[in-house]
């Protein structure tokens, strides 16, 4: 018995080692594309800072990723379509990417919300329209209520931000121990994760294709690197008993809302959450498209970017884009 744990644990080490090579020679790229670390209060937090063109007509873009993900993930979405037309900022949430993780409070979205309104100041940007997938829905939320003289507008992208009855996955859970979570985020989650990562990203995307190069140009894998699991864990972790109290505030806001969601989203409830949402703050437009799963920053990237064009006073017909895409999706996952 004991030799198999050494053997089991060999093997577990050596994907370790291989993850660990994978994600130093990532970083190294990571470093080259021009990003910046800015420290917004005794820590610092990477971004990416894309200026607009001369005569651009959209205000400035802030986008949130959710978890597990990068400043990577929105930038794969959204910059090849609108670089150029906006001042865009990408941001590594604390604690992802190449930001560092902060105090404590960093595992909620308040003090998130708070450090990346420091960051848009200190990179040049005083109000913008806010854009949040997943987990950076709630960060979005937060931010809407604790700093609504720097919303422009807000797009919600299939948001977790109200309490859901049950739990979280078991291995968010296993990371969050105090002593055991810190070897099981060491170990056991970057070999298991190395395996099991292109299943598990097929499942977000489902019912929708996953795009055969997301894996490598989001840089998924540096989530799997120890400190970034075990803080991406405490964050899904706290956000049940944090929406219980924040979700609350969210009737107070005001500034102009799209919510986008899927009625196949098996990750994050649409009832739960958009439809919530849409209830709270008033004047809100929910999209709710047939057939889209969870990314809907990805597969429902120019129905987001028409809201963007719409906050920003453009005449664009959502209803009508959505339907488009509807037809375009219809047969995915049959």
């Amino acid at each position: 018995m004991a030799s198999h744990i050494i053997a089991v644990f060999s093997v577990c080490f050596g994907i370790l080692l291989a993850g660990s090579a994978m994600a130093s020679q990532k970083d190294e790229s990571y470093r080259a594309s021009g990003e910046a670390r800015v420290d917004v209060g005794g820590y610092s937090l990477n971004s990416v800072l894309l200026p607009a063109a001369k005569g651009a007509a959209l205000p400035p873009v802030v986008f949130i990723h959710g978890a597990s993900t990068s400043l990577y993930d929105p930038m794969y979405a959204f910059r090849e379509k609108l670089e150029g037309k906006a001042t865009l900022l990408f941001v590594d949430r604390p604690g992802h990417g190449r930001s560092d993780i902060g105090p404590k409070a960093n595992v909620l979205p308040d003090a998130q919300a708070d450090a990346i309104a420091t960051l848009m100041k200190k990179r040049g940007i005083r109000k913008a329209i806010i854009v949040g997938h997943s987990f950076g829905g709630a960060i979005t939320a937060a931010f809407a209520v604790r700093h609504p003289d720097m919303v422009e507008g807000l797009v919600f992208l299939s948001p977790a931000l109200y309490p859901w009855p049950g739990g979280v996955s078991w291995y968010y859970d296993a990371a969050r121990v105090p002593v055991a979570g810190l070897l099981f985020s060491a170990i056991i989650a970057p070999a298991a994760g190395a395996i099991a990562i292109d299943g598990a990203v097929k499942s977000v995307f489902a019912p929708n294709p996953r795009p055969a190069d997301y894996i490598a140009k989001t840089k998924a894998y540096q989530a799997l690197r120890p400190v970034a699991f075990r803080h991406n864990a405490q964050e899904v972790g706290g956000l049940n008993a944090w929406a219980k109290t924040a979700s609350g505030e969210f009737r107070h806001i005001k500034a102009p809302t799209v919510i986008i969601a899927g009625d196949a989203d098996k990750v994050v409830s649409t009832e739960i959450h958009s439809r919530h949402l849409a209830r709270d703050i008033r004047g809100a437009e929910l999209i709710v498209v047939h057939n889209l799963g969870h990314k809907s920053d990805y597969v429902a990237s120019d129905l987001a970017i028409a809201a963007m064009e719409k906050i920003a006073g453009k005449k664009r017909n959502l209803k009508a884009i959505a339907k488009t895409l509807e037809a375009k999706i219809a047969n995915d996952g049959k």
